[in-house]
């Protein structure tokens, strides 16, 4: 049996008879007014962060999500896009694509403005999204890419750049691990499958996800996830796993490589009111400013005394230097 089959199996079962503890998020659930979210979805909400971001949804974008779960985040986005199929949601596992059916009826019955068919749910997979180039604002994925090995993993990353428009975002939430893993774990179908033994140190993500072209990286959070410990896992060492949640922006790649930005700040304390780098970088006087990590390694290397450049914090929320 492939990895790829064990874990349809592992989704099938927990469409069937839902798995509150299969992964665990410790996002509040959307309080937005008039939004009203179906015990049921709560109990199948697979992620292990949230992709609904209302900045990314402004004006009415066309929406994919892929890995639909039981449709708490495709009810999330259609908040924000009330027309027909303005999201669709595509899943290779047929009975998560019928719960999520069948729990949208229970969203139309506690929120009035909802209706099914806002949400356009399609069988595929995602190493072959049925979908038109260049048609997608924002796609999504929460706690699937993790499962992918390295070839795969490269295929859905390159289908979800192929969809989207230019300038348009993918953005994830997905487990990631800087310990090395043994081969037994990473080997372990079942394991992977759960979203435990697939996990990426941030640098390889990060790095798929410009190999494929995307020229703007936002890390947005960073938080505790899991423990695998030598009493319940075969590993000799206790490894500590995280969620990130990240976008990665369609955008033209730039001559001097991406801009990632991993919570850093830049803060200007000199004598004048400004410093200007001459290269689109201003910092007012004792004002933060977030730069990505290229520009933050520029202006660290100019030796000034009187620019203070921030640690990662691994929590970006927008703005900045580019």
């Amino acid at each position: 049996m492939s990895y790829h089959e064990t874990t349809q199996n592992v989704y099938k079962e927990a469409a069937l008879t839902p798995d509150i503890g299969l992964c665990c998020t410790t996002n509040p659930i959307w309080e937005l007014p008039g939004l009203k979210i179906p015990k049921i979805m709560q109990e199948m909400n697979y992620g292990c962060g949230s992709t609904v971001h209302p900045r990314d949804l402004a004006n009415n974008p066309k929406m994919l999500y892929v890995g639909v779960g039981g449709g708490m985040e495709l009810l999330q986005f259609a908040y924000f896009n009330r027309q027909k199929g303005g999201v669709v949601g595509i899943d290779v596992v047929d009975e998560m694509l019928e719960a999520s059916r069948k729990n949208f009826k229970e969203a139309e019955a506690q929120n009035p403005w909802f209706k099914s068919e806002f949400v356009d749910l399609k069988k595929g997979d995602a190493l072959n999204l049925p979908v038109e180039d260049n048609s997608i604002d924002v796609a999504a994925q929460n706690c699937l890419f993790n499962i992918f090995k390295t070839d795969d993993l490269k295929k859905a990353i390159s289908e979800m750049y192929r969809v989207l428009k230019p300038h348009g975002r993918l953005v994830m939430s997905d487990p990631t691990c800087e310990q090395p893993m043994n081969d037994t774990l990473r080997n372990d179908d079942r394991l992977r499958a759960l979203c435990l033994s697939g996990s990426l140190p941030i640098k390889e993500y990060v790095k798929m996800l410009t190999d494929a072209g995307f020229g703007t990286i936002e890390i947005r959070a960073r938080k505790p996830y899991r423990i695998l410990d030598p009493k319940h896992y075969p590993t000799d060492e206790l490894i500590y796993i995280e969620s990130i949640e990240v976008a990665a922006i369609k955008d033209p790649m730039p001559e001097d490589g991406p801009c990632i930005f991993t919570g850093k700040a830049a803060i200007y304390y000199g004598e004048d009111d400004y410093f200007d780098d001459n290269k689109g970088h201003v910092l007012l006087q004792n004002q933060p400013l977030a730069v990505c990590d290229k520009t933050a390694g520029a202006l660290a290397a100019l030796h000034r005394d009187d620019i203070f450049i921030s640690p990662s914090t691994y929590h970006y929320d927008g703005g900045g230097c580019c």
